[in-house]
């Protein structure tokens, strides 16, 4: 009997320490999370972001900012290659910044709605809540969620969260992949609940002058070009006659072909071989539309990237330069089981462009995808130290295409 009494003095004492420390169970916390998340008015947050997505890892210092009911504002910065990309939802959409390029697409999404972002409160709080298969564990000033990891990067399979025991607030991310390997990891350095923002913060044209462009000193050109999808993707069809097509899609744009590069294990150890032709990706008159009145010659010379990633069964099958609406540029054509092309411009002249198709999370940065209702092809279209890259296939997976794209880092020895 007292053997009895003095263990249930024990388990109290221990209850009592615990609710002294201010130690809470998964159950209590999941229900503050819910409050915290449905009353707050705004936040800001700032740290760094690495990705091990690539052969190097790259580290990004990430800036966010939210105020209710919709208003949203992520700034991705490089130091070390001078990039910096803005994501921002205002009342007028959400748009897609590049500062120094001029740049600014704008979407016709929902997101962060239907899609979310590793550096997004919401996304990480909501990813805990629909997980009934959460692991939960307390470290000395966190607590630590293991939950699934719901992200349109299929390889990203699941996320570790440790949010501060104080009031929630994230203090550090961490995405796997099927093999348990980190690939993302977002550590915050600041993160405050119920900032002040001035109106400026989620405007588009406040934050495209905050930064200078190397290109232009202009402002922004604001434009809204009339898409015709499907005749862009029709012109981009065909598989008999690549080059042909080249020349017959691009001549009204003044493209030039050159020849076969010399090197082609330049390209990387992965892309060795050949094949049959490819699918090749013209670009289509809806690129010059998107084009508007920013003058202005690229301080930067031109440096042909290739990717470091091919898919299992394909291969590198030959690589062609190109001059597109006065823009140099080349493109890498892939046969094999995916077939599929890869053209790289450096655009001179910027404007606003209204995109059709869906925001694609890239880890550093976000890239468009388009489908076509005419020959099923996609693209996937996204900017990278001053380039424009486009990659386009009629049957490669999105998360195939996300790691090819992923994977253009290495420049090409032409």
């Amino acid at each position: 009997m007292r053997r009895i009494a003095w263990t249930a003095a024990i388990l109290l004492c221990f209850s009592l320490i615990a609710a002294a420390c201010g130690t809470k169970d998964a159950e209590s916390v999941i229900k503050d999370l819910d409050k915290v998340v449905n009353s707050m008015e705004s936040y800001q947050g700032s740290g760094t972001m690495t990705l091990n997505t690539s052969q190097q890892p790259l580290t990004y210092k990430v800036e966010v900012s939210y105020q209710k009911p919709t208003y949203y504002r992520i700034k991705l910065t490089n130091e070390e290659k001078d990039i910096t990309q803005i994501v921002l939802r205002n009342d007028d959409g959400v748009f897609v910044l590049t500062p120094k390029l001029n740049k600014v697409f704008r979407f016709q999404s929902d997101w962060p709605q239907n899609q979310g972002q590793v550096y997004l409160y919401q996304t990480l709080v909501q990813s805990i809540l629909v997980d009934g298969q959460r692991e939960f564990a307390v470290e000395e000033n966190d607590y630590v969620f293991d939950v699934m990891a719901n992200y349109n990067n299929g390889s990203l399979a699941r996320q570790k969260i440790w949010l501060n025991k104080s009031d929630y607030r994230p203090s550090k991310v961490e995405v796997s992949d099927t093999n348990a390997a980190v690939m993302v990891e977002v550590k915050f350095d600041s993160f405050e609940f119920g900032q002040k923002f001035d109106k400026s913060v989620f405007e588009t044209e406040a934050n495209m002058n905050a930064a200078p462009s190397s290109q232009s000193s202009d402002e922004p050109t604001v434009a809204t070009p009339e898409q015709d999808d499907d005749n862009a993707s029709a012109e981009n069809s065909g598989d008999d006659a690549a080059v042909q097509e080249d020349d017959a899609t691009l001549e009204g744009d003044q493209a030039t072909e050159g020849d076969q590069s010399p090197d082609n294990s330049a390209v990387g150890s992965d892309n060795e071989g050949s094949g049959t032709n490819g699918n090749p990706d013209a670009p289509s008159d809806e690129d010059e539309e998107t084009s508007a009145g920013v003058e202005g010659e690229s301080d930067a010379p031109f440096v042909a990237m290739g990717p470091s990633y091919t898919p299992e069964g394909s291969n590198w099958q030959d690589m062609i330069d190109i001059v597109f609406g006065g823009n140099p540029g080349v493109m890498n054509r892939y046969s094999g089981e995916y077939t599929y092309t890869l053209i790289q411009t450096q655009p001179k002249d910027m404007a606003t462009s209204l995109v059709e198709g869906d925001m694609v999370d890239l880890g550093f940065t976000i890239g468009e995808l388009t489908n076509s209702t005419v020959d099923d092809q996609k693209t996937l279209t996204w900017t990278y130290e001053g380039s424009q890259f486009r990659l386009t296939s009629a049957n490669l997976p999105q998360t195939e295409m996300i790691k090819i794209a992923q994977s253009v880092q290495g420049e090409i020895d032409k």
